[in-house]
């Protein structure tokens, strides 16, 4: 945990009752708010769903679309400083928000990258990053070509627009050796991804996965800056959706750290401010390989808000606004959990368990793989635990 310096830029501190602007209305967006709200900070939310999770609690709703230039204008005149809640906002909202005057946090340059995932892998690389092995994929020969050097199996993923599990396929091996099988095998994974721009990626048969969770506050005048890091999670995942998240994760304090110093490099190269998320695999050999980042608060970093006395969100918050991080220390282990789709309907259940925070969303309408709410055991720490 690196807190120092707390001297912040007066210039870009927000005062209590000062507006901060919100692209995004859905869970993560509704989670801010309540952050915010709680600092006596007031929050303004652009989303162009009326009934989207983040209405109910945000000071003021703009319903427009996130490319519409009067609903732009009016969030920039209202917010001291704007930021965003998921990482498929598009690029030419910030640049539009920009070019008004208001400034966006974390910003455009880790939204770019993070929007496509060859920028990604390749940004990871020039850090000194390991990935798994990958091969751009621009047209059904592309992918043929890719397949010679990945290997298989291999997963092809769409470069942008993709998350839980959307916008990916698995490709197997060619256990049968009929070519016309496997053309046709081939054929159906670009047709299953759009056939449009895509990466494919090697398989990796990595031993678990695990998350860092960190904040990056405002650079003081030396140009240094606050970072607060979070205890990593293991999280297990079901049909690509995340279902679980516990901590502390099964792995070793080496392999902890070098996770947190590839993370405090990113953000670094970034001059991010801000939380964000980065997702790593832990192979077998005890290595880690960078899966991918997600430029905001992140599911796997639900459970700070039980077992934290400053949660991922308020972190997030008091870093766009100019203000001293909070201490991420976690006072319990905790496993959480997503209710998704037909989960929640236990949420009575829930409620009646002991030690365990429920969060539910507010989403009007359950849908298969949709994330409704999630809940928090909080499990205490016995004595040696870390």
């Amino acid at each position: 945990m690196t807190l120092a310096p707390q001297a912040m830029d007066a210039a870009r501190m927000l005062k209590p009752n000062d507006r901060i602007g919100i692209l995004g209305g859905g869970q993560l967006g509704r989670m801010l708010a309540m952050a915010a709200t709680r600092l006596g900070l007031r929050t303004i939310i652009l989303c162009p769903d009326e009934n989207c999770p983040a209405a109910i609690v945000a000071d003021t709703h703009i319903v427009a679309d996130y490319e519409d230039e009067a609903g732009l204008a009016a969030l920039a005149e209202a917010a001291r400083v704007v930021t965003y809640e998921f990482e498929n906002v598009p690029a030419a909202s910030v640049a539009s928000l920009t070019r008004l005057g208001v400034h966006v946090a974390p910003g455009a340059k880790p939204l770019s990258i993070a929007q496509d995932r060859l920028n990604e892998k390749e940004f990871v690389r020039s850090l000194g990053g390991r990935t798994p092995d990958f091969y751009a994929v621009e047209t059904l020969e592309d992918l043929r070509a890719g397949l010679a050097i990945t290997g298989t199996p291999a997963i092809l993923k769409t470069r942008r627009l993709g998350y839980d599990g959307k916008g990916q396929t698995r490709i197997g091996t060619d256990t049968d050796n009929l070519d016309q099988t496997w053309d046709a095998a081939i054929a159906h994974a670009w047709a299953e991804v759009g056939a449009r721009p895509s990466i494919l990626e090697a398989f990796v048969p990595f031993r678990c996965e695990i998350s860092v969770i960190a904040a990056r506050g405002v650079p003081g005048p030396d140009g240094t800056a606050p970072i607060a890091m979070y205890d990593p999670p293991k999280n297990d995942h079901r049909s690509g959706i995340l279902w679980r998240s516990s901590v502390p994760a099964p792995v070793g304090t080496a392999l902890i750290d070098d996770a947190k110093a590839m993370t405090r490099a990113m953000m670094e190269a970034l001059d991010y401010v801000g939380v964000v998320g980065v997702e790593f695999f832990v192979l077998e050999d005890e290595t880690l390989m960078v899966n991918e980042f997600a430029p905001r608060v992140h599911n796997s970093g639900h459970w700070t808000e039980a077992a934290c006395a400053i949660s991922q969100f308020e972190n997030h918050i008091r870093a766009v606004a100019g203000w001293p991080l909070g201490d991420p220390a976690r006072h319990s282990n905790t496993q959480m959990e997503n209710l998704i789709g037909e989960d929640v309907r236990a949420w009575h259940d829930w409620l009646c368990a002991p030690d365990v925070l429920v969060n539910l969303y507010g989403k009007q309408e359950i849908r298969p793989g949709r994330k409704m709410g999630h809940v928090t055991r909080i499990m205490w720490k016995s004595e040696g635990d870390h």
